[in-house]
């Protein structure tokens, strides 16, 4: 009889007594514990299992549970005679990160006090045996301690349940660097950063109780930011082949539970979707969340993509430079870039950062690997979407960026692609004062990165209809953008793109479209399309000149 096929379930306990559909992963706890490291931070992509994984090893270790054995009868580690004497022998606790999203520190930090707060409740049966200073920390946790003492908690925790246990502590955090992105984002990174430092140095490094740590997350958090004070850290990235296939679903994995399940014909396409993630030098392994999806509903949708609001991506690409403008069109095209992937983030430092923007793609999964050369922080990664998925995923976040612009926005491509340069002007106008500012947060360089993200939103928009291309050779040089229609019926479109700001003299906008139309028909910008059988007449040319808020556009 097959296993009901939950979604979402990231409590091992409610899994397996559920009989619900699972995919045995936990010979990890054997290659953990023997690997002997004192604190083992693992990052992954969202949805691959790391909550569950947590949570499993909980299950196995903790002296609080019941039943401990009778949970692993059959798995894997169950083989192993030696480790299952360790089973229920620990004091173990278990905390996620996953809800410190907050708008700013204070909130931040008072999360943090309804956590421990909540943790203090649940570890009630200790306050008998606390001795006179444990019990006036015990007395002082509430939703509205002082921040020195959140940090702390942790730390207290583990020594009041080492004392009743008699052995040190295993802690488990996750989702260890979601307040890390909340605060960059929302602008208190300096603030929360210095906090959990000190809860981490309190935790993890100064913390005689600490058995053993494991930490998952998405990103490697610089250790300048968060860890400088450990020296007893395993870094565990995507890159690094330790425990490369237990953390998602192998190929083999997926095909037998397509087998199973009566989708055995439909593998070729699943892969296409869904495959494409590699660990290590472990290739073709799949979200679990999407697999999970498709099993239950029977048909293809991005699962994965819709579980995430993508806030970091989201800012850190629409506020990116032109060239990271054009390289996200290439991409959606089904192209690749080429870039230094540095896996140690330092979130103060990525505004504007191109290798911090593509090292944070690649850490979250939206990116893979074509080829590798070089080692460490010098290595050239070739990398491209990893699948038709992820390629969803970017439509939407393109399309997210122009909802507020409404009506104008469609105005906007039917005057562009007829022609009609008063409604163009007068549509681009009142979008420039609406998204301007939200496409660059500090006003600086807006009106370019401004219209190269319009060019993303066309990709999106025409897609079915045209080949946006960028910054392309053609003639006897390379245009800025190219809209080549999929029939020969309707027109093409080739624009170049002038900023007063850049230019060396100081002329007119009006000058600058001229000097953009005369480089159109110089450089042979449209022996591209002629040459593929485009009529002349049906090859529109633009010159988009703009200072700031003010534009200009004539057609040639």
């Amino acid at each position: 009889m097959l296993k009901t096929v939950g979604l979402g379930i990231q409590n091992f306990e409610k899994v397996i007594r559920a009989n619900a559909f699972y995919i045995d992963k936990t010979k990890f706890i054997s290659e953990w514990w023997r690997s002997e490291d004192d604190v083992t931070l693992i990052t992954r992509p969202r949805r691959f299992g790391k909550t569950l994984m947590l949570s499993t090893v909980e299950e196995f270790f903790s002296a609080r549970k019941k039943d401990n054995e009778e949970l692993f009868k059959g798995l894997n580690i169950s083989n192993d005679a030696e480790l299952m004497k360790e089973c229920g022998k620990w004091p173990v606790i278990f905390i996620t990160f996953a809800g410190v999203k907050s708008g700013s520190y204070k909130s931040a930090v008072t999360k943090f006090n309804i956590m421990f707060n909540q943790m203090r409740s649940e570890l009630s049966f200790l306050k008998e045996s606390l001795d006179a200073s444990d019990l006036d920390f015990y007395n002082k946790i509430s939703i509205d301690m002082d921040a020195d003492i959140t940090a702390n908690c942790i730390n207290n925790f583990c020594k009041w349940l080492s004392d009743y246990y008699g052995k040190k502590v295993i802690i488990l955090i996750d989702e260890y660097d979601t307040p890390m992105q909340e605060a960059y984002v929302n602008g208190y990174w300096d603030e929360l950063v210095g906090f959990i430092r000190n809860m981490f140095n309190s935790t993890l490094k100064t913390n005689p109780y600490l058995g053993r740590a494991l930490l998952t997350g998405i990103t490697r958090v610089s250790r300048e930011s968060l860890f400088s004070d450990l020296n007893n850290l395993k870094m565990v990235t995507i890159s690094s082949e330790k425990y490369a296939d237990c953390f998602g679903f192998t190929e083999e994995e997926v095909f037998e539970a397509l087998d199973a399940y009566g989708y055995g014909e439909e593998k070729e396409k699943v892969k296409a979707w869904y495959d494409g993630f590699k660990f290590g030098n472990t290739e073709d392994i799949y979200n679990p969340w999407s697999i999970i999806s498709f099993l239950q509903e029977g048909k293809y949708d991005s699962y994965w993509a819709n579980t995430s609001s993508n806030s970091l991506i989201s800012k850190l690409v629409r506020e990116g430079s032109v060239e990271i403008k054009k390289s996200f069109e290439n991409l959606l095209q089904g192209g690749n870039i080429e870039t230094e992937i540095d896996e140690q983030l330092v979130y103060g430092e990525m505004e504007g950062n191109e290798k911090a923007i593509w090292s944070l793609l690649f850490a979250s999964g939206y990116l893979k690997p074509l080829s590798v050369v070089g080692e460490g922080n010098k290595a050239m990664y070739c990398l491209k979407l990893t699948n038709h998925e992820v390629r969803d995923s970017f439509d939407l976040l393109v399309r997210r960026w122009f909802e507020n612009v409404g009506s104008n926005y469609s105005y906007f491509v039917k005057g562009l692609l007829e022609g009609n340069i008063d409604d163009m002007m007068d549509t681009l106008s009142e979008i420039c004062e609406d998204m301007i500012s939200s496409f660059d947060g500090s006003g600086r360089a807006a009106p370019e990165n401004f219209y190269h993200g319009l060019v993303i939103g066309l990709l999106v928009e025409l897609r079915d209809r045209y080949e946006i291309k960028s910054n392309r050779e053609s003639g006897l040089g390379r245009y800025d953008v190219m809209l080549r229609p999929k029939d020969k019926k309707d027109n093409a479109v080739i624009i170049e793109f002038k900023s007063k700001r850049r230019s060396e003299k100081e002329e007119s906008l009006d000058e600058l479209c001229d000097m953009a139309l005369k480089q159109i028909n110089d450089k042979k910008y449209e022996s591209e399309l002629l040459s593929a059988g485009y009529e002349k007449n049906k090859i529109k040319k633009f010159a988009f000149a703009f200072e700031g808020k003010e534009l200009l556009i004539k057609e040639g």
